[in-house]
């Protein structure tokens, strides 16, 4: 007998926005105006995404997953052994700041990348950033030449509101934004009406990909929480694009 109520699922709503299953069976899209947003949560199952966790952190110095990475002050000390991390830092008002996270930026030779005044050159692929990338062309149907990764060590790390609108990402660029670790708020906002926003929670092995005008129209950024006492690193997959001189 035909189930009457088989085609019936209850889909979440993100603010004021609802959603719908993606295609893929995976996840849901969030229908937003000016630009296409897709969660797919566990997107990498847990085993793969600790083991990820576990690549990312491995060093010759300190236990991955114990350590208060907060309190190390000799990270320039630290041979990595798969990501080469590195804590930038950036000029406000004529002060120097370190950035509150570190970063690594992977991808195609000579695919320079500038964000916040900082210019990346990246690092050459390695296997289990190469396997991430294969997984999010298949359910994005986009092709990636790079990974920006952000670490965020506690809470206290954070990124402001910005959009992702560099020249070198093109116009309507696909992003593709994969979490291990901790779950983190991620926060969007219209930049024509602040108090226009959504939230959602990635946590590990969440994946989100932002797409369409939403860099014209949105800003997105994720704000300190100081009850997280454990890390986060979130990957955002990109095309990057060669600046013509």
């Amino acid at each position: 007998m035909h189930d009457l109520f088989a085609d019936e699922v209850v889909t979440p709503f993100f603010g004021q926005y609802k959603s719908s299953l993606h295609p893929s069976g995976q996840g849901f899209i969030i229908h937003i105006e000016d630009g296409q947003l897709i969660f797919i949560p566990q997107f990498i199952p847990k085993k793969i995404a600790d083991r990820t966790l576990e690549v990312f952190l491995e060093n010759n110095l300190y236990d991955w997953k114990t350590t208060q990475w907060a309190n190390i002050s000799n990270l320039n000390n630290i041979v990595w052994n798969n990501i080469q991390w590195k804590q930038d830092s950036i000029s406000i008002y004529g002060k120097t700041h370190l950035l509150p996270r570190l970063t690594a930026w992977y991808g195609e030779e000579g695919l320079s990348y500038t964000y916040s005044g900082i210019e990346s050159h990246p690092l050459i692929w390695n296997k289990p950033l190469l396997w991430l990338k294969q997984q999010l062309e298949a359910v994005s149907q986009s092709p990636f030449n790079s990974v920006l990764l952000n670490w965020y060590r506690n809470g206290q790390d954070h990124l402001a509101w910005h959009d992702d609108a560099e020249t070198e990402l093109g116009n309507n660029p696909t992003i593709g934004s994969l979490n291990f670790g901790e779950s983190r708020r991620f926060l969007l906002r219209r930049k024509d009406n602040h108090q226009d926003k959504i939230e959602l929670l990635l946590g590990h092995g969440d994946l989100l990909i932002m797409a369409g005008k939403l860099q014209q129209y949105w800003q997105h950024c994720v704000p300190k929480q100081t009850k997280v006492q454990n890390s986060r690193i979130n990957l955002t997959f990109r095309y990057i694009y060669p600046l013509v001189p």
